[in-house]
This record gives C-alpha cells, structure tokens and sequence, in this order.
C-alpha cells in the first residue's frame, strides 16, 4: 500500500493504538457494540520514532502514533463483528494464548 491515514483536522496528537495483549479489552472500552470495527495489524519497527509508549490505564504503557499512519506500515486488516453476546470476535492470532 502506499499512502497514509490522514487524522484530518481537528484530530487528537496522536493515533491511540493496542498490543496484542491490550487490543480485546481495548475494543470492549471504546468500541463496545460498534459492527463496523477493523483491526489493523501495523508493524511497529516501521512507524519509527513517531511510535511512542506512554502510561495510560492503570499505569499499563501504551502504544500512541504521533502522526499519520503510513499504509506501509498495515500488515493486515481484519473486520471484527459481533458476536451472539455482543462482543467483537477477534482472529485466532489476537484471540488466542500469548505465543500461539
């Protein structure tokens, strides 16, 4: 791909985004009920040093983006649709145990 995500005007500092161990309850948080979600899979080593790890919830360090996202840096996109209990259902890659 080439290209960026352009935050657009009037977007915060910076893009908010998950680990694979943060992104389930991350989802539940900010996007609880939402059917159009995607999850972009970025790697991480190509976002440089716009990529910066900050404490958020309860202390625990975050990834933020600070600037667009440059659509070289997306290694997949994957549709997250609701489940029968109304919370998102994640590929096998996230969903499953750490190091599966």
């Amino acid at each position: 791909m080439r290209g960026v995500y352009d935050r657009g005007p009037g977007a915060q500092a910076f893009i908010h985004l998950s680990t694979r161990d943060q992104v389930v309850e991350s989802a539940a948080l900010h996007f609880a009920g939402a059917a159009d979600v995607l999850l972009l899979t970025v790697d991480a080593g190509a976002l440089g040093p716009a990529l910066r790890w900050e404490a958020s919830r309860g202390g625990a360090r975050f990834p933020h983006l600070y600037g667009d996202l440059p659509l070289d840096a997306v290694i997949a996109a994957d549709p997250l649709p609701l489940g029968a209990d109304g919370r998102h259902v994640f590929p096998q890659s996230v969903a499953g145990p750490v190091g599966a």
